[in-house]
């Protein structure tokens, strides 16, 4: 069975920072388009980061580009966020998502609703 699972989320003051995890069992990372969106109370989900499996090319919201890094560990199935300078606006509820296998197109074309397999989410608070 596919599943992802992720932890790393928290409490936070601005300008601080997070790491998010997300592991994956039943599934081979590598091979899936793998993704992080969030969803903040009474706004639609967002993509914030994904990682294509064509060529691993990655891609970045405009709102996190500079502050945030997403990573894969294909050793351990793992992906993780790393979130810099965090705001109040990143305030939201962080999901990994996963769409595959061997998925040819670039992952910021992949709306969210496409993604077939999803994590239960962590909470990221930043407040001060």
């Amino acid at each position: 069975q596919l599943q992802l699972v992720e932890s790393g989320g928290g409490l936070v003051q601005p300008g601080g920072s997070l790491r998010l995890s997300c592991v994956a069992s039943g599934f081979t990372l590598d091979r899936y388009v793998i993704g992080w969106f969030r969803q903040a109370p009474g706004k639609n989900r967002e993509g914030v980061s994904c990682i294509s499996s064509s060529d691993g090319s990655i891609y970045y919201a405009d709102s996190v580009k500079g502050r945030f890094t997403i990573s894969r560990d294909n050793a351990k199935n793992t992906l993780y966020l790393q979130m810099n300078s965090l705001k109040p606006e990143d305030t939201a509820v962080y999901y990994c998502a996963a769409i595959g296998p061997d998925v040819q197109v670039m992952c910021s074309i992949i709306k969210s609703y496409e993604y077939g397999y999803w994590g239960q989410g962590t909470q990221v608070t930043v407040s001060s």
